[in-house]
């Protein structure tokens, strides 16, 4: 028959990580009570006096305790988890049943059980590893079965710390120890949570993966908490990413695409940061010495639009794969740092522009210098001139996001991705055309003439070269482009 119809619950004693264990009391139909405890091995012969032995009931000796703990560890260095389980009958007790009820019992027995790490645990080790994120284990398992498992998938520590050692150090000590430990055992929640907490205080961003109700504390103190579909409500509530897929590839899969999309966020920022930085550089040099704007306000707009649709595919853009190999920190002075760097470079070529525009092309088309014209001639030359500074500008502009992109040689050793070359050349193709059609006649602009594109192409020529030197410089100086 089901045990449910000889017998029934009367009360139970929930399961804490300080005992370790938990009990539930059952009466038989003729009132018979009885305790039934299970837990970690160690904590269950703490309240054990007696033991089933070849089928007597016999006083737990230290012998016979050494010959249990012996056999536990065999299962535990195999892989597999124990725990033992224990009876009283008829426990003394007035009223609800106690934590004190859990003593004087009879070693039963033990229930071992495996829990083998997923397929892929070994590989998304290795892959973190390859790609600067340490692994680390903190488990309340005991420290052979750790020690075990850990082994299997590849992670090979000579050190271990217990919770009790943990409980023993103080904040400093125990920052100085988690970054030299990789495997911790035996931990309960709290303590698993304050050594992510002396990670992070270390300067780590630290992401923790868990399943359990003791994961949940920790992964609330990390900056990333992972868990699966199939664990339990806290851990789901308490995680920031949830994984559906039963590959811990994904791992991998995930650090590498938040690295590119780092990548190109900060590709963006700072190409465009010193890219404007540049062109307002620019225009307020023009301003102090030319009669006239170099491009009207809405011509200004315009430019920027062009500019803005074409790094719309930055999200898409290849990033080289020695940037993905380390994590990134983000710091906020260098993007600062590189607009100071690279945005007057464009400015450099915007004057050459503008000199060139001034005193050459300009008076070529137009049979005289700006003074010596009369109006209508004056607006057509600023027509002219507004056309050549955005056409060069749009071209310089545009080709600064393959330069600066990479700290390697661009469209040779690293090209972007073609949705940022396809997209680039649109707009380049676009803005070029712009002065020759209806829209740039809306836009006050003149058609160049063909002597001014040799000048242009030269002009970019030795933007590119005075860039490349730059980023070697810059990389010299401060180790890393981006």
């Amino acid at each position: 028959l089901p045990l449910w119809q000889d017998y029934r619950k009367v009360d139970e004693i929930p399961f804490d990580f300080t005992r370790r264990r938990m009990s539930v009391v059952v009466a038989d139909k003729a009132g018979k009570t009885q305790i039934i405890t299970k837990g970690a091995v160690e904590e269950m012969l703490s309240i054990c006096s007696y033991a089933e032995y070849k089928g007597n009931v016999e006083p737990l000796t230290s012998a016979l305790s050494e010959e249990i703990l012996a056999t536990v560890r065999r299962y535990n260095e195999a892989g597999l988890r124990v725990i033992a389980v224990a009876h009283k009958t008829n426990p003394m007790v007035a009223g609800a049943f106690s934590v004190a009820d859990e003593s004087d019992m009879v070693l039963i027995g033990y229930l071992a059980f495996l829990d083998p790490p997923k397929d892929s645990a070994a590989a998304a080790v290795a892959a973190l590893k390859e790609y600067g994120v340490a692994v680390k284990v903190l488990t309340g398992d005991n420290d052979a079965v750790t020690r075990s498992v850990c082994g299997q998938v590849g992670l090979l520590s000579h050190s271990l710390l217990l919770g009790s050692d943990v409980e023993a150090m103080d904040d400093a000590a125990l920052r100085a120890a988690a970054e030299r430990t990789d495997i911790f055992a035996k931990l309960t929640p709290q303590q698993k949570a304050r050594i992510v907490t002396c990670l992070r205080e270390n300067g780590h961003t630290v992401g923790f993966m868990g399943d359990g109700i003791n994961d949940a504390a920790a992964m609330k103190a990390s900056d990333v908490g992972i868990s699966v579909d199939s664990a339990v409500d806290i851990a789901r509530e308490s995680a920031d990413i949830i994984l559906l897929e039963k590959d811990l590839m994904v791992l991998e899969q995930g650090a590498i695409e938040g690295r590119r999309i780092y990548a190109n966020i900060i590709k963006y920022i700072k190409m465009t940061a010193s890219s404007n930085f540049g062109n307002m550089f620019s225009v307020l040099a023009a301003s102090a010495f030319l009669p006239f704007l170099p491009l009207a306000p809405l011509q200004i707009l315009v430019l920027n639009l062009i500019y803005d649709i074409s790094c719309t595919a930055m999200p898409w853009d290849n990033v080289d794969a020695d940037f993905l190999k380390q994590p990134k920190t983000w710091d906020a002075s260098s993007i600062s740092r590189f607009m100071i760097w690279f945005g007057p470079a464009s400015s450099v070529f915007d004057i050459t522009t503008f000199v060139l525009l001034y005193t050459y092309i300009c008076p070529l088309v137009f049979g005289g210098a700006y003074e010596t014209l009369d109006a209508g001639m004056q607006v057509a030359f600023v027509g002219l001139f507004q056309a050549g500074w955005f056409v060069e500008s749009l071209w310089t502009q545009t080709l600064v996001l393959h330069m600066l992109r990479t700290p390697k040689v661009p469209f040779l050793r690293s090209r972007a991705s073609w949705q940022v070359t396809g997209l680039t050349s649109l707009g380049i193709l676009a803005g070029t055309c712009i002065p020759f059609t209806t829209v740039g006649g809306a836009l006050d602009m003149m058609p160049l003439p063909g002597a001014f594109f040799p000048w242009l192409f030269a002009t970019l020529a030795a933007y590119m070269l005075l860039t490349t030197t730059l980023k070697g410089i810059f990389i010299k100086k401060y180790g890393e482009l981006l």
